[in-house]
């Protein structure tokens, strides 16, 4: 009932156009008891506070009534039952699934900011108000919007609207402002109060996808449980979007195509969610200057250190060489490294080469000769950045769910691969590292190469293998004979017949697959009622018996082909064609039932992933391994199964029309090789884990542009600082750093200069 009553008590508060300040003032009550009220941490409120609220707020009869109802002690003496009811609010079904939410939020939250504590040099970010051509009018929003990091949640409060500009310039702190942010409302969330998300936008085309559209594709990315379905048929993420329960923190609006500016701020005008969003100012004025303010949004934008702050910070670090540094920086405050070092990224790069344990001096960034200009020394930092961290030890791990593994790698090896990564990220056009996309940046010809030898050489195996039970069934020659058929007929059958499906279904269409957000669950299953999964059988039953009945169709054909060459063709071609077509029909409809049945059971068997499954993107990854592993599990035994009886059946009821045919113990041994090849293509073709199996552990690494152990790499690079994890993806620490990074390798040459 308190955290009813918080609620309410704000909502009232907002409607009223008061902030807490005032409505302090008003009440002769102290701005803490106001928010101790509306967060729910004072308990039980007397009746003579509520009544001192009520009246500060002018609240009419009923207002008054409800808000006295829900104190904990009932409605007011002489309520009627009607009131009663009305005071009683239902119960939120939504309620569990986002208070869910919020703790894996909360979880995430603290392991970033633990790791960002690893790196423990913290600068102030403050502010002021925004320009006043950037927001609404000052009349609708009549606050004092100064402050600094420790005030950010705070400050948000007080806006009636809950719509929060944050503008600063290149590395000013943004994104940590967003961070701190997200956990201060997560300690002083109430029940009622939307779960603070971090998004970062430079994905989002507005022309294509509507805000709430792509907000739910992003919480199904990050958080794959959210994939359940509600009793209206809609996911979980849909409905938490759509019921207002997200509180969007919108990071790097300027990361969005520059032609987008404009339809992205009409959305955001548009939507009745709350938010708050950060931006470069260039890139908002323009947005701004196209579509008008957004209404009802106050706006702070960041300031730069001053020199007293960057002065105090710098000299935590405790050596002497950056004596000489801090007198020049009061001495000439307007010199270009006194301007490079105003803003909060600079500062942190510059502490971080001169100040580990390798003995740079940062006296040398005062030689103007060498440093003329604010982008020489920019540049010289950014390039310096990345093999001061790989010259040193990694750093210490807090103590996760998770174990790290600890390498050691060579400074420019590293610098190298962190350049083919932000290139590759350049490609996409995005700023997120995901690990299911590292392979889509390789050329069409050679994804689609990879694809068929993978799948050839899968099936392949398994036909090689099963040789000798084709010997111990029909003799030694007979038997090798017949392996090496099957040898023949699964290399043009399913190798090349797969990478056309690739082609068509990924390559052409430029698309990569997506982790799975479900598992094979046989017991112990948790989907909710209504879950939807009626309609995905039957979907998958249809493409598994067309994708069946064309690989049988391939492989009745090739196969008689093969047979032509092992024991040579029939002098009348007229049977040789009959007889290619007997097996190409044949095989078509037992391939088709068998991988339909397959595709049915597998998605009757699959519920919803653990919340917690894309808590980190090595643990993605091993989830998506899990799932296709128990895929195949349930897959091959069905296929074997099926084609050899199913075989047996057709060929009894073809027998009489298409005879003699022969199937016995030789069908087993076919529905082997299609069960394990085929279900190995299917992995390695149309799964993210198979993708990145083949592409991204092999192909990568193999032509020498990522290291062998990639998942081990990022992870590595996260725990040092150069990447930060956000959601199910990596990003670089900052833009600037993976543009870099980007322009180094497509020089083909590391840029570092000696510190």
């Amino acid at each position: 009932m308190t955290s009813q009553f918080g609620t309410l008590l704000r909502q009232l508060r907002l409607r009223s156009g008061v902030t807490q300040e005032q409505l302090s003032e008003r009440s002769q009550l102290s701005v803490k008891t106001i928010r101790d009220l509306e967060t729910g941490k004072r308990t039980n409120p007397q009746v003579r506070t509520v009544n001192l609220v009520a009246d500060a707020l002018e609240l009419t009869p009923r207002q008054r009534q409800d808000l006295l109802a829900l104190t904990g002690g009932g409605p007011p003496p002489g309520a009627t039952g009607a009131s009663r009811s009305q005071a009683s609010a239902p119960p939120d079904p939504l309620a569990d699934d986002a208070e869910d939410l919020a703790r894996e939020v909360e979880r995430r939250w603290r392991r970033e900011e633990e790791h960002r504590c690893l790196h423990p040099f913290h600068l102030p970010v403050r502010w002021q108000s925004a320009p006043a051509h950037l927001t609404d009018h000052w009349e609708t929003i009549p606050l004092d919007l100064t402050g600094d990091v420790d005030d950010i949640a705070s400050t948000y409060r007080q806006i009636p609207s809950g719509r929060l500009v944050v503008l600063g310039g290149a590395g000013s702190g943004k994104t940590v402002l967003a961070l701190r942010f997200v956990g201060d409302c997560l300690r002083t969330r109430t029940d009622a109060d939307p779960v603070p998300v971090t998004f970062s936008l430079g994905s989002w085309d507005p022309n294509t996808t509507g805000l709430r559209d792509w907000l739910t594709g992003q919480l199904l990315r990050d958080y794959p449980h959210l994939v359940q379905s509600t009793r209206g048929g809609s996911t979980l993420a849909a409905a938490l979007v759509d019921a207002n329960r997200i509180l969007p923190v919108l990071d790097g609006f300027d990361e969005i195509a520059g032609g987008l500016y404009g339809p992205a701020l009409e959305q955001l005008n548009a939507t009745s969610l709350q938010w708050l969003l950060t931006s470069r100012p260039k890139e908002y004025d323009e947005a701004v200057a196209a579509t008008g303010v957004v209404t009802r949004a106050a706006g702070v934008q960041l300031l730069d250190l001053a020199p007293t702050e960057l002065v105090n910070y710098l000299r935590t670090t405790r050596r002497a060489t950056w004596v000489p540094v801090l007198d020049d920086l009061c001495d000439r405050p307007d010199s270009p490294l006194a301007i490079v070092l105003r803003t909060p990224l600079m500062v942190f790069l510059a502490r971080t080469v001169y100040s580990g344990a390798l003995g740079q001096n940062p006296a040398v960034l005062l030689d103007t000769t060498r440093f003329p200009t604010q982008q020489a020394i920019e540049d010289h930092l950014l390039d310096n950045f990345v093999p001061t961290l790989y010259r040193q030890r990694p750093p210490r791990q807090p103590v996760t769910d998770r174990p790290r593994q600890h390498r050691t790698w060579e400074p420019d090896r590293a610098h190298y691969w962190l350049g083919y990564l932000a290139q590759h990220l350049d490609q996409l056009d995005t700023r997120d590292l995901a690990w299911w996309q590292l392979g889509a940046t390789l050329r069409r010809s050679s994804r689609v190469l990879v694809v068929v030898l993978a799948c050839t050489l899968a099936t392949t195996s398994v036909a090689w293998l099963l040789v000798p039970l084709y010997m111990a069934y029909l003799g030694t020659v007979p038997g090798l004979k017949a392996g090496l058929m099957d040898v023949l007929a699964c290399v043009a059958a399913v190798g090349l017949p797969f990478g056309l499906m690739y082609w068509l279904t990924a390559v052409r269409r430029r698309k990569m697959f997506e982790p799975s957000r479900v598992q094979v669950r046989i017991f112990g299953r948790t989907s909710r009622p209504g879950t939807g999964l009626v309609r995905k059988p039957v979907i998958r039953f249809r493409d598994g018996l067309l994708g069946g009945a064309a690989a049988g169709l391939g492989y009745g054909l090739t196969r008689m082909l093969a047979f032509g060459v092992l024991y040579g063709f029939s002098p009348h071609i007229g049977v040789a064609i009959g007889a290619a077509l007997i097996d190409a029909l044949f095989f078509a409809p037992v391939f088709g039932l068998a991988a339909g049945l397959a595709g049915r059971v597998t998605a009757a068997l699959e519920a919803p992933l653990d919340i917690s499954c894309a808590a980190h993107p090595a643990r993605l990854l091993t989830t998506s391994r899990g799932t296709v592993m128990r895929h195949l599990l349930v897959i091959v035994p069905i296929v074997v199964v099926v084609i050899a009886l199913g075989g047996q059946i057709v060929v009894e009821l073809l027998q009489e029309w298409l005879g003699p045919l022969i199937w016995g113990w030789g069908g087993l041994l076919i529905g082997m090789v299609a069960g394990l090849g085929g279900g190995l293509s299917y992995v390695f073709t149309f799964t993210a884990w198979g993708q990145w199996m083949i592409l991204t552990r092999i192909w990568l690494p193999l032509t020498g542009r990522l290291p062998w152990a990639v998942i081990t790499f990022l992870d590595d690079a996260h725990q040092r600082g150069v990447l930060r994890q956000v959601g199910a993806v990596y990003q670089f620490r900052h833009a600037r750093l993976q543009d870099r990074l980007k322009a180094s390798h497509q020089h083909g040459r590391p840029t570092t200069t000696n510190p």
